[in-house]
C-alpha cells in the first residue's frame, strides 16, 4: 500500500508516464527519488507537521515531490498554476511553507513572486534556474537515495477552488501513522473501484487539484499505472484510451459534454471497451449527458459527491444511477443529514443544506470562524451544497447555497436550467445566476457560450430562453441572455460563477 513495496516487487513497473512525452518513471526511480527529496527536507530543517508548497504545471517531478513529503510526515500544498501572483502568496503565506518548488514552464509567475513568499526559508525551480531560486535537480541529487530514519506519513492540505469566495486550506485532523498505513479512500477504491496492480488509470485533469491527486497517488499505492494527461484535449483521450488500453479514469461533465459534441466520425472511431470503470464527479451531470455516455461506454460510470474536505462521500454505479437518475449516490463514508436554516432534519424528498454526520474530521487552516460555519450544532459537517434524499437513501444535488437566487421572496437554484441549457446543441458552455433587479431584489440571468459565437445575438437570446420556457416553469428561466467566447472554469470544470456574477453586482453595497 505505498510505492516502496512496489518497489520491491516490481522495480521497473512504470508508476506513471506523461502522456504526451512518454516519460516513465518506474516504482525503482519513484521510490529512489522520493527518499532522495525526504533527505532534502530533513537537511532544510523541516520535521513532521511542518509545510512545503508546489506551485506547477502537471510536471514529470509532481508526484516524487509528494511522494517525498509524504514520508518525510509533511503537508505538501499543491497550488494552481493559473492562480496570479498575489494569490499565490496568500496561500503560500496561509499554510506557512518552509520550502516552495515551482517550475521554468512557470518562470514568469515565478519572477513576480521573487519578491514575495517572505516567509519561505528555500526556493527551488524545476528545469533551470532563475534569481531567488535554487536547481531542484542539483538539490534533490546530491542526497542519497536510502529512507530517513524518521519515516511517518504526511498528508496533503489543499486550498478550495475559490468558487465562492476566497479560498481555504483543507487540513485534515489525522494521527500520525506509518506511511503505508491505509486510508478510507483508498479502502473505497479498492473495494468499489478496483483498483489493483492491473490499474491503467487515464488521469486528464491538473494535479493540484484534490481529485487528480489523490487518485493518481492510490494508483500509485495499489501498484498499478498512472498516465498523466499535460492538458485535456477531448480527441487525445480517447486516443490514449486506445493507446493505452486505460482501465479506469476520472472525468468531470463538461469533459462529458465535449466527447458529446465532437463529430461522430471522430468520437466513434476509438475503441474504449478496455474501461471498466469511469468515477465522475465536481459538478452535476445533466441527465441526458449521462444517459448518453452510458449508452456509449457501457455501464462502467461511478458517480460520487464529496469536497477537498473529505467529510464524506456518497456514490453509484450506473445501475443504481439508471434506476435514481439524477442521484449522485448514497453514503459510503459518513451519515447524509439533510437539514432546514435552523439545523432541523427534514423528511425525504424535502430540500436542505446536506451534512455529513460520522465522517471524517478536518478544519480550515487559520479560519476557525468558517470551520465554526460548516459545523452543525450535532458536531455534523457542510460543504454549503442543497439537495434532498429520496426514500432509498439516495442523494440529489440542486445547488450551492450561495448561488440560491432569491426573486421576489421566492428561492430559485438554477442548477435546473443551467443542465437544460447545456443540452440545447447551439450551446457550448453556460452559467445561470441571479442579478438586481429593483423590483424583484433577483432576476435569473444567463451566460452562454454557444458553439458557435458568430450566432451569438438577439435571436438566439430569445431562441434559448424560450427553449427553457418550454420545460421548466417560468419563474426558474433566464429573463435575459448574455454571451461570452468562454466561461471561467476551472481546468477540473468547477465553474467561477461568482467572477460572472460580480460583474452585475458592482457598485451595490449587498450582493442579493
Amino acid at each position: 500500500m505505498h510505492p516502496s513495496h512496489h518497489a520491491k516487487t516490481h522495480p521497473d513497473k512504470p508508476a506513471y508516464i506523461m502522456a504526451a512525452t512518454g516519460e516513465t518513471v518506474t516504482y525503482r526511480q519513484l521510490d529512489a527519488q522520493s527518499n532522495r527529496i525526504a533527505r532534502l527536507f530533513r537537511s532544510r530543517g523541516l520535521r513532521a507537521g511542518d509545510h512545503v508548497a508546489l506551485h506547477l504545471e502537471n510536471n514529470p517531478r509532481f508526484f516524487e515531490i509528494c511522494w517525498g513529503a509524504q514520508r518525510a510526515g509533511l503537508i505538501y500544498t499543491a497550488i494552481s498554476s493559473r492562480l496570479t501572483a498575489a494569490e499565490v502568496d496568500y496561500i503560500v503565506t496561509d499554510c506557512g511553507a518552509k520550502v516552495f518548488v515551482t517550475s521554468t514552464y512557470l518562470a514568469d509567475k515565478a519572477a513576480e513572486l521573487a519578491p514575495l513568499l517572505k516567509g519561505v526559508a528555500c526556493r527551488y525551480m524545476i528545469g533551470g534556474t532563475r534569481d531567488a531560486y535554487l536547481s531542484w535537480e542539483d538539490a534533490v541529487s546530491r542526497q542519497p537515495a536510502t529512507p530517513i530514519a524518521d519515516q511517518t506519513a504526511g498528508n496533503d492540505m489543499l486550498y478550495s477552488s475559490g468558487t465562492t469566495g476566497r479560498p481555504k486550506g483543507v487540513l485534515p485532523v489525522v494521527e500520525p501513522q506509518p506511511i503505508d498505513a491505509d486510508s478510507p479512500l483508498f479502502a473505497l477504491t479498492r473495494t468499489f473501484y478496483g483498483f489493483d496492480e492491473s490499474t491503467i488509470y487515464l488521469s486528464p485533469a491538473p494535479l493540484y487539484h484534490a481529485a487528480p491527486l489523490r487518485f493518481n497517488m492510490s494508483v500509485m499505492r495499489a501498484g498499478g499505472t498512472a498516465v498523466i494527461m499535460e492538458s485535456f484535449d477531448p480527441e487525445q483521450f480517447l486516443k490514449l484510451v486506445e493507446r493505452h488500453r486505460i482501465t479506469h479514469s476520472q472525468l468531470v461533465p463538461t469533459m462529458f459534454v465535449r466527447f458529446l459534441k465532437l463529430p461522430d466520425e471522430v468520437r466513434l472511431k476509438y475503441d474504449v471497451s478496455s474501461l471498466t470503470c469511469a468515477v465522475h464527479a465536481a459538478a452535476p451531470c445533466p441527465i441526458p449527458v449521462k444517459e448518453k455516455m452510458i449508452g456509449w461506454w457501457g455501464p462502467v460510470l461511478w458517480e460520487y459527491y464529496a469536497g477537498t474536505e473529505g467529510n464524506g462521500l456518497t456514490l453509484c454505479n450506473s445501475a443504481e444511477w439508471l434506476a435514481h437518475k439524477g442521484t449522485v449516490g448514497r453514503a459510503v463514508l459518513g451519515t447524509v443529514r439533510i437539514c432546514d436554516d435552523d439545523g432541523a432534519e427534514v423528511p425525504a424528498g424535502q430540500p436542505g443544506t446536506i451534512y455529513f454526520a460520522d465522517g471524517r474530521p478536518f478544519e480550515y487552516h487559520n479560519d476557525e470562524k468558517k470551520t465554526a460555519e460548516s459545523r452543525h450544532p450535532n458536531g455534523w459537517t457542510t460543504l454549503g451544497d442543497v439537495g434532498y434524499v429520496d426514500g432509498d437513501g439516495f442523494l440529489y444535488l440542486t445547488d450551492r447555497k450561495a448561488f440560491m437566487i432569491i426573486s421576489g421572496g421566492v428561492n430559485i437554484y438554477p442548477q435546473e436550467s443551467e443542465n437544460l441549457l447545456i443540452n440545447h446543441p447551439k450551446v457550448m458552455d453556460c452559467a445561470v445566476f441571479g442579478v438586481p433587479n429593483d423590483d424583484f431584489g433577483e432576476e435569473v440571468k444567463a451566460v452562454v457560450q454557444p458553439r458557435d459565437m458568430a450566432e451569438a445575438g438577439p435571436a438566439l437570446a430569445e431562441e434559448l430562453i424560450a427553449y427553457c420556457r418550454q420545460n421548466l416553469s417560468a419563474i426558474k428561466c433566464p429573463r435575459s441572455v448574455d454571451f461570452e467566447a468562454e466561461l471561467p472554469r476551472h481546468p477540473t470544470g468547477k465553474l467561477y460563477k461568482r467572477l460572472l456574477r460580480d460583474r452585475y453586482w458592482q457598485g451595490r453595497e449587498s450582493r442579493i
